[in-house]
């Protein structure tokens, strides 16, 4: 589990707050090549929102394999662009290459948290 290494919450310096933890490990369960929305996020846990859960991997996210949580247009973050096509290229994660700027094909690559057969 992810250290914290600000401590904008109450509690040990080294916990995370309930929700983080939640949104952190199910995003470590996220498969490779695939991916959820910040609001599916929020739904498959039955807490918070889209906000929320943006706002966990903006503070806690680091740690984790953040690229397999996007926006729900399946656009790139910004300023992480580069770094996360090379983690969906060696995924081998769907992307819409001809949308300018290139996005996450969420009808193929889009994970609803069953397993993968």
């Amino acid at each position: 589990m992810p250290q914290v290494t600000d401590a904008t919450h109450d509690g040990p310096p080294d916990a995370l707050p309930p929700f983080a933890e939640l949104v952190l490990d199910l995003t470590e369960r996220i498969p490779p090549g695939r991916v959820m929305t910040y609001g599916d996020v929020a739904e498959y846990l039955g807490q918070g929102g889209p906000r929320q859960v943006g706002r966990v991997m903006a503070l806690y996210g680091g740690p984790v394999p953040w690229w397999r949580v996007v926006r729900a247009d399946g656009r790139l973050l910004p300023g992480h662009e580069h770094r996360a096509l090379d983690h969906y290229g060696e995924e081998g994660t769907p992307l819409r290459e001809l949308a300018d700027p290139p996005r996450v094909d969420l009808k193929r690559a889009r994970w609803d948290g069953r397993p993968i057969p």
